[in-house]
């Protein structure tokens, strides 16, 4: 089955295809303000009804393919205690994440989901927001075009995203809870943010945005200097599904191995092969 741009995306409010019309240049310029002030942009109501219906069904299609975990983690992804540091910093402050991501290999060329994530117009609109020349969308075979998964009682705990943005769908909200939110350039390429980290794990609200997303929006995050979670969905609401499209500002990169095993549950001979081979772009903790 075919999908064209316009059944997914609301063109007449956000012409992302037509790059000289005023309404183009009114939805970057939205954007570009969120990013610039706060990490964050939201595009309200970008997906019709019609297309959320198909993605929601495409992602309930493929739900049994989530790789679910519950794991005790730190901002970073790490589960071992550092000795370097002390028990109470940001490294040793370990919290619950639970939830599941359905792999970029379950999504089929013909999905409305890829096309989506991979439609020129889109990654050209997105390269404007973001103020940089040109995006690829993500090589890696799984971590590229994903889904979170968030059932009755799982949460996203505070953590730090590898790439420095990420775009999401909200697809389906939870009934209560599932709240995104999150601490704007908290860190820095040249100072962790410890002391501000900390207080946050230990439920300190100083500096936290909680969005309102509905199913539609677009979100466009700055998650590599951002801390950020989403909180636990209750025990008696629907799940929250929302699609994720990860971009890189370079072609055929491959996400990092830890991560990919952690969030995925495997790695292809395409994460062993591009683990052998990277450079880092950063010095911050992963």
């Amino acid at each position: 089955m075919t999908v064209s741009l316009g059944e997914l995306v609301d063109l007449d409010r956000y012409p992302i295809d037509q790059p000289d019309s005023p309404g183009y240049q009114a939805a970057v310029g939205h954007a570009r303000d969120g990013l610039r002030s706060v990490g964050c942009a939201v595009i309200k109501d970008l997906v019709l009804p019609d297309g959320l219906t198909r993605l929601g069904e495409e992602i309930w299609d493929r739900k049994d393919t989530t790789h679910f975990s519950t794991q005790v983690i730190n901002p970073y992804f790490h589960f071992h205690h550092n000795d370097e540091y002390a028990d109470d910093h940001p490294m040793n402050t370990f919290l619950e994440r639970s939830s599941g991501f359905i792999p970029g290999d379950s999504w089929e060329d013909t999905t409305a989901m890829r096309f989506l994530f991979e439609h020129p117009a889109v990654t050209s609109f997105l390269a404007d927001c973001l103020e940089i020349p040109e995006l690829y969308p993500y090589a890696d075979p799984l971590a590229g075009l994903t889904a979170n998964i968030l059932d009755p009682g799982q949460q996203f705990t505070w953590h730090f995203d590898t790439n420095e943005f990420a775009v999401t769908v909200l697809v389906e909200e939870a009934d209560e809870g599932g709240l995104f939110e999150y601490v704007p350039a908290i860190r820095s390429d040249g100072d962790e943010g410890f002391t501000h980290i900390q207080q946050v794990l230990e439920g300190g609200r100083t500096g936290v945005h909680t969005l309102d997303l509905r199913p539609g929006d677009l979100q466009i995050f700055r998650g590599r200097y951002s801390l950020h979670s989403v909180s636990r969905v209750a025990s008696d609401s629907k799940p929250r599904h929302a699609a994720i499209f990860a971009y890189t500002e370079q072609p055929d990169v491959i996400g990092r191995l830890e991560r990919t095993q952690q969030l995925f549950g495997r790695v292809l001979q395409a994460h062993i092969d591009a683990e052998e081979q990277r450079v880092r772009s950063d010095a911050l903790i992963d």
